[in-house]
């Protein structure tokens, strides 16, 4: 069965033709040029040191098949931007699913973090002169970026907390301050910042104290003082790093959108990528969910007399992984419909319950592949640790569980406290009417 001919029917309306072929491009491109190309891509990265300045040149063949299959910059959305490929935030949310089955196939496509975030900041938000000089090369992948908002001494949770100080001083800002999980940092092809920070300090509104602000990689006074591990993986050449701004001098015209404006770029980043993140998540689940079945059909593994397969627990996993990871898929692919329908603040609420639950449902699937490999599912043998780390990472970026989690109750109980509680009285004062005229009481 190919691709398209899975599209859930629930989404089968909202998917056009000329999709539905780049659907089964993706599959394809994915499964049998870029899954393959891993190893390949391991080995000319290097070890040690080296890897930091690499540009593996399997990477580089696969971004030029990719261009050739028309599969390029599919992340923009039609209804708001014109330089993407002309998809739906839906009908790349399903190719997204398949990219997330390899390390490689996102950046093949130029669709890959933090640059797809960057990119819609600067289609957005940015002038004529910041396109031109940032948005162009990125959207033809000719060089990268990175997003800097986190900060080490801070709880970054809660944004308004941000404390990388940006003091005008005549054209220019003056920043000075720490960031660290600065996806992107380390690549040699990186060439412009995205730095958030605190640029009206004593604004009455602290959502209105941030700016962000557009930093040439080399500016004097930026610091890379190390790149961080995530479960001990760095995700070289690119990985995440710990920075600091030592009084950095940036020309006023870097500025994006304005002054204070900052949180409201922030909020319009962050709700599509969650989308981007959630439906790779389901991707990588779906790896793991095979590799399961895989496991369980191996003739050379058997425990107690019995193939692996013949165990009802491990059936039992495998029915309840399919159940959830369909049941993920059906969350994100409503979330992406109502951002189509509106924009993503419009689907504030779809996006959070898709942020939560699908990294969590994601892990279980991923964890019950690790148990079912036992030590070679915690080993290099198989991709199942780096895909656990990759997504356990996921309930930590672009906001906590607990802060969407938080949002989201708040949301619904303000939202429905009103009309719920006058129906239930109603209701009941209506049931007491009924029983009284016909003579009966109530066993409340």
């Amino acid at each position: 069965m190919s691709a398209s001919s899975r599209i859930p029917p629930i989404a089968q309306p909202f998917v056009g033709d000329r999709a539905k072929i780049a659907l089964d491009l993706v599959e394809d491109f994915v499964e049998r040029v870029c899954i393959p190309a891993e190893p390949v891509f391991s080995a000319q990265l290097g070890h040690g040191r080296e890897r930091w300045n690499a540009n593996p040149a399997i990477l580089e063949d696969l971004k030029s098949k990719a261009r050739q299959m028309g599969l390029w910059n599919m992340f923009l959305p039609k209804n708001h931007f014109s330089q993407g490929a002309g998809f739906s935030n839906l009908e790349y949310g399903l190719m997204a699913e398949y990219l997330g089955r390899s390390r490689l196939a996102s950046e093949a496509t130029n669709n890959s973090a933090p640059d797809t975030g960057n990119m819609e900041v600067l289609a957005t938000y940015g002038n004529d002169s910041q396109k031109q000089l940032w948005l162009a090369p990125l959207l033809k992948g000719e060089i990268r970026s990175a997003f800097l908002m986190t900060e080490p001494d801070v709880a970054s949770s809660d944004a308004t907390n941000i404390q990388l100080s940006m003091r005008r001083e005549g054209n220019e800002y003056i920043l000075n301050g720490s960031k660290w999980w600065a996806s992107g940092v380390g690549d040699p092809r990186c060439k412009i910042y995205i730095v958030m920070g605190k640029s009206s300090p004593d604004h009455i509104d602290p959502y209105r104290q941030q700016s962000i602000i557009l930093v040439p990689v080399g500016t004097p006074g930026i610091k890379i003082h190390r790149m961080l591990t995530v479960y001990g993986y760095d995700d070289s050449p690119a990985g995440h790093g710990h920075v600091t701004f030592e009084n950095v001098r940036v020309p006023a015209s870097n500025l994006i959108l304005g002054e204070g404006r900052g949180f409201e770029i922030m909020q319009g980043r962050l709700g599509p990528g969650r989308i981007h993140h959630a439906m790779r998540t389901i991707g990588a689940a779906e790896k793991a969910l095979e590799w399961l079945i895989a496991r369980v059909n191996d003739d050379r593994k058997k425990t107690f007399g019995k193939p692996l397969s013949a165990h009802a627990v491990l059936l039992e996993w495998i029915a309840r992984s399919r159940i959830e990871i369909d049941a993920a898929r059906l969350i994100v692919i409503n979330a992406a419909i109502k951002i189509d329908q509106g924009d993503a603040k419009s689907a504030l609420k779809e996006i959070a319950e898709a942020k939560i639950l699908v990294p969590q449902s994601a892990l279980t699937v991923i964890d019950r592949a690790v148990q079912a490999f036992g030590a070679a599912g915690v080993s290099q043998d198989t991709p199942l640790a780096y895909l656990w780390a990759l997504v356990r990472t996921l309930r930590i970026a672009d906001g906590p569980d607990e802060v969407h989690l938080q949002q989201l109750g708040k949301r619904e109980n303000s939202t429905r406290k009103h009309e719920i509680i006058p129906r239930l009285d109603w209701q009941y004062k209506e049931s007491e009417r009924l029983l009284a005229a016909r003579g009966l009481k109530s066993n409340l």
